[in-house]
């Protein structure tokens, strides 16, 4: 991160967080030099508080520290985007976000982190757990279950009962992928490589 232009905004940078798993924009801060080394150095996000006037580390006070995963530059290194897992709510309002509270797209990845935990963690009271433990032939039933029980709800007029059946059917995928050692990602990035971009796809025809 050595190459970060601080010269355009008199010495700070804005920095985008954005919750790893889910991908949501939680909060937009400022970084100069000095707190952007220590965010690498120490894995936890720093700003340049302007109000303040000095170095802040985001919850340094609530204990609700945003933990970084991943930080890139933009195309003109003046910018910086930075992927983290938050130790809680983000906004001093309470809510997950800045922008407003949390959403459900981008869940499944929180979801799958939950999954993994329960299993991982062994948690004794966990339906999760115990399914993973039963073994790969229960785990790959239950996705059959469940994809039967969606295929028959299609049939009918309830799409309440139809997008449950289809929440269930991908909660179950989610353990058996782990049992694979694969995750939802893998399966997204098989998508994307069947994804053929038309050409010329910025033309309007």
């Amino acid at each position: 991160m050595e190459s970060i232009d601080f010269s355009k905004g008199n010495g700070l940078v804005p920095a985008v967080i954005q919750d790893y798993n889910t991908l949501q924009v939680l909060m937009v801060g400022f970084m100069n030099e000095e707190a952007l080394k220590k965010t690498v150095a120490e894995g936890r996000v720093t700003f340049f508080s302007r109000s303040k006037n000095r170095l802040w580390t985001k919850g340094e006070t609530s204990g609700n520290y945003l933990y970084v995963r991943e930080i890139t530059a933009d195309c003109d290194q003046d910018s910086l985007l930075v992927r983290v897992n938050p130790a809680g709510p983000v906004c001093h309002t309470g809510n997950k976000s800045c922008f407003g509270s949390e959403v459900p797209k981008g869940f499944i990845y929180e979801l799958e982190k939950i999954v993994n935990q329960r299993i991982d963690d062994n948690a004794g009271n966990s339906y999760t757990n115990k399914i993973f433990r039963q073994g790969i032939n229960r785990m790959a039933q239950k996705v059959g279950e469940e994809a039967i029980e969606l295929i028959i709800e299609s049939k009918d007029d309830n799409n309440n009962l139809f997008i449950n059946e289809a929440a269930d059917l991908l909660y179950h995928l989610l353990i058996l992928l782990k049992a694979k050692k694969l995750s939802f990602s893998d399966v997204e990035k098989v998508l994307l490589s069947r994804h053929k971009p038309a050409k010329n796809s910025d033309s309007i025809s």
